[in-house]
């Protein structure tokens, strides 16, 4: 009887540790959801709250399960093949294909990096006044030195830690403002189209599924040991990469959602648009108090700092991955691919003179690209030649190709609105 007690313990505590075994995989998805509450975000999640109030938080919750789709599907490609999203477009598909499409994605990942250097500068504006220019040059200092000298385990811890701030931040400016929960509710399922909403729409849409996040997704998951030539310890990867990938994607859009809650509640109900950042820190300290602005203002800081070191790590896998290798900041590639991505964005803020409507367009310039990501990345993951038996099964490729298509008409009534 004894023996029977002391093996129901033993097994009590298997499952115990192999539950707590999820905590060990949190990290790679994280990174990620970094990249879709960036300052870009910010601007779309503000200008959507503040001139339609909570019509758009559809847009959040479209977006959202379309993310999630598409980042695990990827990053099955990176678990499966041991290649980021660039390495394999370059191995498996023709030089005509994918040059164009890997080099349409250095050029969102400059404008994604645009947004997020930016928004740091424009943090620092709120709080010591330092203008936009020096801002964005400090940012990107910073976040060179973090690259160049931090492995990357001390960058997603830091990076974890910055997104529980900003996640803290938003709740308690929540608790502030008084929120029309049951119109909220409505809105998050029900989809509608203001007058003169299509833009939002879109940057809406492209600040949450973004194209640098696919590359880096596919990178990034291949930070965790696991034996390819187990199939047991492959099935145990691949079901603890969903759990983090929907995890890590369900806080960012709560914090989305918060955003344009927060917008609605405050600048909607008193007719007033946000048309700049440092506007809605301003507007928020006489309607919620000075704490709520300042907390806004850090928080603030703390997403453009996280989101522009992905940005360059997303930058760096891709340039990398054209040359056929994966992202290591000592390898010359990855470091130009850093410095591309980093530089250029911050010559192109010297020439910007609205920095809100610059970080509007950037988002809309990502939602341009991601339909051709997305149809190589569904090319690669339904290919038997690429994944094996870990190919998409008919369905899910039907479901990949028509969230790609989505996106696609959607840009389209962009361009005829």
């Amino acid at each position: 009887m004894a023996n029977i007690f002391n093996e129901l313990k033993r097994t009590d505590h298997k499952r115990y540790l192999g539950g707590l075994d999820f905590f060990k995989y949190i990290g790679p998805g994280l990174l990620v959801t970094v990249g879709f509450i960036d300052p870009g975000n910010w601007a779309s999640n503000f200008a959507a709250g503040s001139e339609f109030g909570y019509a758009l938080l559809w847009v959040v919750t479209l977006s959202t399960v379309m993310l999630i789709i598409l980042q695990h599907n990827v990053a099955h490609l990176g678990i499966v093949t041991g290649l980021c999203l660039s390495e394999a477009a370059t191995k498996y598909c023709p030089k005509w294909l994918s040059r164009p499409i890997l080099g349409t994605a250095v050029l969102a990942s400059i404008s994604t990096s645009l947004a997020e250097i930016l928004g740091g500068a424009i943090a620092l504006e709120m709080l010591f006044h330092i203008p936009i220019v020096w801002g964005a040059v400090l940012t990107t200092i910073f976040v060179i030195i973090m690259l160049f000298s931090n492995t990357y385990k001390k960058i997603e811890r830091a990076i974890i830690a910055f997104v529980s701030i900003i996640g803290l931040s938003f709740l308690y400016e929540l608790f502030l403002v008084e929120i029309d929960w049951p119109l909220a509710a409505r809105s998050w399922v029900t989809p509608s189209i203001p007058q003169g909403s299509m833009l939002i729409i879109m940057s809406v849409l492209g600040a949450v599924v973004m194209p640098h996040n696919l590359f880096l997704h596919s990178e990034v998951i291949q930070s965790q040991e696991y034996n390819k030539g187990d199939p047991e310890s492959m099935k145990k990867r691949l079901k603890y990469e969903f759990y983090d990938t929907l995890f890590s994607m369900w806080v960012g859009w709560a914090i989305n959602s918060a955003m344009i809650l927060l917008a609605a509640a405050t600048f909607f109900q008193n007719g007033t648009p946000v048309e700049e950042l440092q506007q809605a820190k301003s507007l928020l300290d006489p309607l919620l108090g000075s704490a709520a602005g300042i907390v806004f203002a850090l928080a603030l800081l703390m997403a453009g700092i996280s989101s522009t070191i992905t940005s360059g790590m997303a930058a760096g896998s891709i340039f990398a991955g054209i040359f056929g290798e994966s992202y290591h900041i000592k390898d010359i590639h990855s470091k130009v691919g850093v410095l591309l991505s980093l530089g250029i964005a911050l010559l192109i803020i010297f020439f910007i003179d609205n920095p809100f409507y610059g970080l509007i367009i950037s988002q809309m310039i990502l939602s341009i690209q991601l339909p051709f990501t997305v149809f190589l990345q569904v090319g690669l993951t339904s290919s038997k030649k690429v994944m094996g038996e870990y190919a998409n099964s008919r369905w899910s490729t039907c479901l990949l190709y028509g969230i790609a298509i989505i996106v696609s008409v959607l840009n389209i009534m962009l361009l005829f609105s």
